[in-house]
């Protein structure tokens, strides 16, 4: 196998994966869900912010294992079985937020106008993202890293358009708006750390490629710590200020909360401008989500978890097969809540990605721990683990339950692989994983 260069993402595309699969729907959708909880919703942000640096640190530390994907770092220090239920419910958390983006992405459209506006129109928008993404990802991982990047640099415009507005309200004479009147207590602001970290969680697909970094050992580090720290910042920022922008019932209602807050300043235009990029964020996003979903279905079926057939690969080690079968999941997901209005569709499979990453980053930031026992080290972990903790009570017993269900099931569906799969096993730890050659079956 080639250990060329080639094809390979650098430290920009990298980066812009990190970024990208961050910024997506959930910001722009987050204060439809976020302003019942009112005060509590400004302590979750801080609190998931350095939460979610702790953990992305930790994850930093263990892509210095290797550029050979996050299941083959974490069976280094864990073996086989917890590797693959980390890489299984990464797996599931992925696709089910993948089918959240893609709502978000036609929700975003509708204030645009016709022929996006009519409510039946929003699952057939968001089936048309996926297949279109799909396509993209099928040309390999540079043409989805070029164009997270593009879509980077549209979809930080309106965050910093509400940024400047808040700025802007609270030097001049005209108050804020009033947060919603509930009382601040554990269980609320946990809530509410549940949905700010759902929104913050996506950099972790950065070190879903398997062989498909350049440098990996030197570039994921440096991309997962400097476009975790950008956005924790931007959205801080934003997400505190679209809250004291509208008022709560017009948030609750809103298909669109942040193209409502650019009407009053710039007008429909420059709102429907914002909706649009509102739209590319949450397609950008979903493109970083296919990437890493399908590289993570990939490796997975190297080991014989899933069929084999999913571990073919095309032109510059491309798992086309596997890319298909994860869009092909998120349309089915889609399909089935497709009688929910647009609000609740969002909130409805919002918090099972929130749960199913859980298991990534505890582990992750376990296999830190074990891999490097610097005190200042240990002490990022620490507070990384205490947040993991944290935000499974905030999401709920209901997700959790959910997610040790479908860990179950990846056992299950494990075990009736490796019998059916000529192969079987694991790939031995420590292995080093390529990409494949061109043509070849990995």
């Amino acid at each position: 196998m080639a250990d060329s260069d080639e094809g390979k993402m650098g430290i920009w595309m990298t980066s812009a994966l990190v970024v990208g699969t961050v910024i997506g729907a959930g910001i722009f959708m987050l204060p439809v869900s976020l302003a019942p909880l009112g005060p509590n919703a400004l302590w979750a942000w801080p609190i998931s912010g350095i939460g979610i640096l702790c953990i992305a640190l930790a994850l930093a530390q263990v892509s210095r294992l290797g550029g050979d994907g996050i299941q083959a770092n974490i069976e280094r220090e864990f073996g086989p079985t917890v590797a693959f239920l980390v890489a299984w419910s990464f797996w599931f958390s992925n696709w089910v937020a993948g089918a959240s983006l893609a709502v978000g992405a036609a929700a975003a459209l509708s204030f645009v106008g016709a022929p996006f506006n009519a409510s039946q129109s929003v699952v057939p928008l968001a089936i048309l993202c996926v297949v279109v993404l799909t396509i993209v990802n099928a040309f390999g991982v540079r043409a989805a890293g070029g164009l997270s990047i593009l879509t980077v640099a549209i979809k930080v415009l309106p965050l910093l358009a509400v940024v400047w507005l808040f700025a802007e309200r609270g030097s001049g004479p005209v108050p804020f708006e009033q947060l919603t009147p509930t009382p601040i207590t554990f269980a609320n602001v946990a809530a509410a750390t549940a949905l700010t970290f759902y929104a913050l969680t996506g950099f972790e697909n950065a070190t879903a490629p398997v062989g498909k970094v350049r440098d990996a050992e030197r570039t994921l580090p440096r991309a997962i710590f400097r476009g975790t720290v950008f956005v924790v910042v931007l959205y801080m920022a934003a997400g505190t200020a679209i809250l004291l922008l509208l008022p709560a019932n017009v948030i609750v209602n809103s298909p669109a909360p942040y193209a409502d807050v650019l009407v009053s300043r710039w007008g429909n235009v420059a709102a429907s401008l914002a909706a649009l990029t509102i739209a590319v964020s949450a397609f950008g996003c979903l493109n970083g989500l296919i990437l890493g979903t399908g590289e993570l279905t990939y490796s997975l079926a190297l080991r014989g978890d899933l069929p084999a057939s999913l571990a073919r690969t095309h032109g510059a080690g491309t798992p086309v097969a596997a890319q298909v079968v994860v869009a092909i999941l998120m349309i089915l997901l889609l399909l089935a809540n497709s009688s929910r209005a647009t609000a609740s569709l969002f909130t409805f499979i919002i918090l099972l990605p929130a749960a199913g990453i859980l298991p990534l980053y505890a582990v992750g930031a376990l296999a830190a721990w074990k891999a490097n026992p610097n005190t200042g080290s240990r002490l990022i972990v620490g507070v990384a683990l205490v947040f993991v903790l944290f935000a499974a009570y905030g999401v709920g017993l209901e997700a959790n339950l959910w997610c040790l269900v479908l860990l179950a099931a990846g056992l299950a569906i494990r075990a009736v692989m490796h019998r059916l799969n000529s192969r079987g096993g694991s790939i031995p730890l420590g292995e080093a994983i390529p990409a494949a050659p061109p043509g070849s079956s990995a």
